[in-house]
């Protein structure tokens, strides 16, 4: 008896999926959104053409990420992004977590700002405006000084202040054992 109810729960099943179009094939065309290759790795392998500056990441920044960061980075009403790069310390709290103190790779922020950002129209930006938002960020978190455009050659070079955090702890053998992200 309970067989039957199986066997027809079963067909009934099939039955919607073919009448909803469950496990119809995507087109590579719907997945190329979606792709996460390449990686941007922290040496700058993955990195696209492009370039940006500081003034062009500040007008990118006013248009597209102030109303959710400020209008300088101080984080109202989403994160912090600009903040002096003081070290973290087992009593620093997570809100004074900024760029210039806690990230330690240029190409993760790129990366990051690329696939995530803006909130709600994730991957709009283009490499250029990336890069350009990228360049503005790191000069406000006084990591560069505005000079040069950031681009893929430029911005792998860039030493991040928080680089040294990445050290493992020595009773625990992990970094940021006492780190509890918000």
């Amino acid at each position: 008896m309970f067989r039957w109810f199986w066997v027809g729960l079963l067909g009934l099943g099939l039955a919607m999926a073919g009448r909803y179009n469950l496990g119809t094939p995507i087109t590579p065309e719907q997945v190329d959104p979606y792709d996460v290759r390449p990686a941007v790795l922290p040496d700058g392998r993955g990195l696209p053409p492009g370039q940006g500056t500081v003034e062009e990441g500040g007008r990118v920044y006013a248009e597209r990420c102030a109303s959710c960061h400020g209008a300088n980075g101080e984080g109202y009403p989403f994160n912090r992004l600009v903040a002096e790069p003081f070290p973290i310390t087992p009593e620093t709290e997570s809100t004074q977590f900024a760029i210039g103190n806690y990230w330690q790779y240029p190409t993760t922020l790129f990366d990051y700002i690329r696939r995530a950002m803006p909130y709600g129209n994730a991957g709009s930006l283009s490499a250029d405006e990336v890069y350009a938002v990228v360049a503005w960020l790191l000069y406000q978190n006084g990591v560069v000084d505005g000079a040069q455009p950031m681009n893929a050659q430029t911005l792998p070079k860039v030493e991040m202040p928080a680089r040294a955090l990445l050290q493992l702890d020595p009773e625990t053998h992990k970094r940021f054992p006492w780190l509890k992200l918000p």
